[in-house]
């Protein structure tokens, strides 16, 4: 995996909120999954994570975002934590994973990947956090490699048109997103994987930049 993607391990990101604006609006749940690389050199999901957030003070909540999310951020039922605990709690297990892979930093990936790590990162400062485990800009998104494979944007018909099942009645959840958007990136790296290609991270042993 060190090799594969210069040094970095892709962790699949999803999050959920109470608008599109990563300064004002709230971030509501963030869930992550890392993955692995098995003897062949094709990815898996590995482990799944998923952190509800209780809203930073002032935070706006658009009531047609909660509309479409279905969350109500004050149920006492969500197990909601701070953001900063949250990010704590989330963070470990990833920082774990990038040292287990014998990588030197995680790397977001997503679908629209700009709009969540936007979201994180914008926690991340408001919480002053030190031990970010992401690249601060560089992502791998989904979205274009779906364009790419299969000429489909939207994350359910790009799911779809891999072959991997989608159930709507779960979307816009965090962490069913983001083990959807795991499968669709594993998918199409292993696809790459299967043609004849060269594959110089076999060889190569570099560290990044």
């Amino acid at each position: 995996m060190s090799r594969r993607f210069r040094g970095y391990l892709p962790v699949v990101v999803d999050v959920e909120t109470g608008g599109f604006d990563s300064a004002g609006d709230a971030l509501l749940e963030v869930a992550a999954v890392t993955l692995r690389i098995d003897d062949e050199g094709r990815l898996h999901p590995a482990e799944s994570f998923i952190e509800h957030v209780i809203p930073f003070e002032g935070a706006n909540l658009d009531p047609k975002a909660l509309e479409f999310t279905g969350i109500d951020p004050w149920n006492p039922l969500r197990g909601a934590k701070p953001e900063k605990q949250a990010l704590s709690d989330l963070f470990a297990p990833i920082r774990a994973a990038v040292k287990a892979s014998g990588c030197k930093r995680a790397i977001l990936v997503g679908h629209n990947a700009f709009f969540d790590l936007g979201f994180l990162n914008a926690a991340v400062a408001r919480c002053n956090y030190k031990r970010n485990p992401f690249h601060p800009f560089s992502t791998f998104d989904t979205v274009t490699l779906a364009g790419l494979a299969f000429g489909q944007t939207v994350l359910a018909r790009a799911v779809m048109a891999a072959g991997i099942d989608w159930d709507a009645a779960q979307a816009h959840g965090a962490l069913y997103d983001a083990e959807k958007t795991a499968e669709l990136f594993c998918h199409i790296v292993n696809q790459w994987h299967a043609l004849d290609t060269p594959r110089p991270w076999l060889e190569a042993d570099e560290s990044p930049d």
